[in-house]
């Protein structure tokens, strides 16, 4: 062989290693592309069966067995959450989850990563759904935060409830 053809397989090796390179960093990247969905997928999924759960239950502890036509007998907002005795799956209305956190971190049936649920409920107006008021009024808004050290982001859902009865 000479130097020519020496020359020309050195550089077709070195085309072929940047290549086979390119090649494992794409297949990297997309590995963590996909767990990243899948991750955040999970966490949705997650925070959306929390806000269908909240949704399922009575707006109030006042309204759970009979109607109302004044806010004033709603929960005072300083007493948001559970009820003495209540314990997560047993709430009976939607600000139950105020104050709501839960981890998956030892479930078995979530291996691949732990994840970190928390639940703020409050009432709002319906001109500032956004912010929490102080004050007891037809509305109520569950924020679900989900969180894992194997997600780059944070998830946060958010729902309104409001109480409504018809005669």
């Amino acid at each position: 062989m000479n130097t020519g053809q020496m020359l020309i397989t050195i550089a077709a090796l070195l085309l072929l290693s940047l290549v086979i390179l390119r090649i494992n960093n794409v297949f990297f990247s997309t590995s963590s592309v996909m767990l990243d969905t899948k991750f955040g997928v999970l966490a949705v999924s997650l925070g959306t069966s929390i806000i269908e759960e909240a949704n399922s239950k009575a707006f109030d502890k006042a309204t759970d067995t009979t109607s109302i036509s004044q806010t004033s007998v709603l929960t005072t907002v300083a007493s948001l959450g559970p009820e003495a005795g209540e314990i997560y799956p047993n709430f009976n209305d939607f600000d139950d989850f105020n104050g709501y956190v839960r981890s998956t971190a030892g479930d078995s049936s979530f291996q691949s990563a732990p994840f970190y649920i928390s639940c703020q409920v409050g009432y709002i107006t319906p001109s500032n759904p956004e912010s929490f008021v102080s004050s007891q009024t037809w509305h109520k808004k569950i924020n679900v935060t989900v969180t894992s050290p194997s997600m780059k982001d944070t998830i946060r859902l958010s729902s309104v409830f409001s109480y409504w009865y018809f005669r």
